[in-house]
């Protein structure tokens, strides 16, 4: 049996705190603007609805202030309600976490007929190939980071025949059925110095994944030869 590296144990923080395990997803946060939003729609309901209680505008300081406690009561509760919605949506998506291996009979099911809202990644890829298994790994960890992208893998001459061994690696992102993005082959892909920071960003930009990495990790060859350019003057 596989660990479950998604669990909150003191074994998973030492590996989180070492970096051999990525970071948990953070959950969704209700924002203060949210909360201020909450109070004012309750006051506001309380001053336009007739509810056999004085008018907002009518109250003395002690009303209002009993006004305030109960209406500091009701919006806790809608709070925690809220949360409580968050954390099950997030459950409900978060259920993917690891990547698949498929043969071609299960392409319909697993891509086409994924499913609404849900992203899917395929990487077909061949054995022996470096990069092939670098990307593997990478998926490995951005499956776990981001559980609610289905993340799958599939020999590629079983999924499409006759397929070029040359294409290998190429991978697919899928939203909903419909293909939104390929990158076909080693060059498309990076080679064999491709991150795992770079591939996030590269299916962040397509919209598979919800990173936080806005700028490409890898610097442009220009701008390095500029800087290459600015040292060497620096120099002189």
């Amino acid at each position: 049996m596989e660990p479950d590296y998604n669990e909150d144990t003191e074994w998973n923080d030492v590996l989180r705190a070492k970096g051999i395990i990525p970071q948990k997803p953070k959950e969704a946060e209700v924002t203060e603007d949210q909360i201020q939003a909450m109070i004012d729609e309750a006051i506001q309901k309380r001053t336009d609805l007739g509810d056999g209680r004085k008018n907002i505008e009518e109250m003395n300081l002690d009303e209002l202030d009993e006004l305030e406690d109960s209406e500091d009561e009701e919006v806790l509760e809608r709070y925690r309600q809220q949360r409580m919605a968050e954390m099950r949506a997030f459950a409900e998506k978060a259920k993917f976490g690891t990547v698949r291996e498929i043969a071609g009979t299960d392409y319909v099911d697993e891509v086409t007929k994924a499913g609404e809202g849900i992203w899917v990644v395929l990487h077909l890829y061949a054995n022996g190939v470096p990069l092939c298994a670098l990307i593997h790994h990478h998926m490995q960890a951005l499956a776990q980071r981001f559980p609610q992208t289905k993340f799958l893998r599939s020999v590629a001459t079983t999924c499409i025949p006759n397929f070029p061994e040359k294409n290998c690696p190429t991978v697919f992102i899928y939203f909903e059925g419909q293909l939104r993005k390929q990158y076909v082959g080693p060059l498309e892909l990076r080679g064999d110095k491709l991150t795992q920071e770079e591939l996030e960003f590269m299916l962040g930009e397509a919209g598979a994944v919800p990173t936080e990495i806005k700028e490409d990790p890898r610097p442009r060859i220009k701008d390095k030869m500029f800087a290459d350019l600015e040292n060497h003057i620096d120099f002189y």
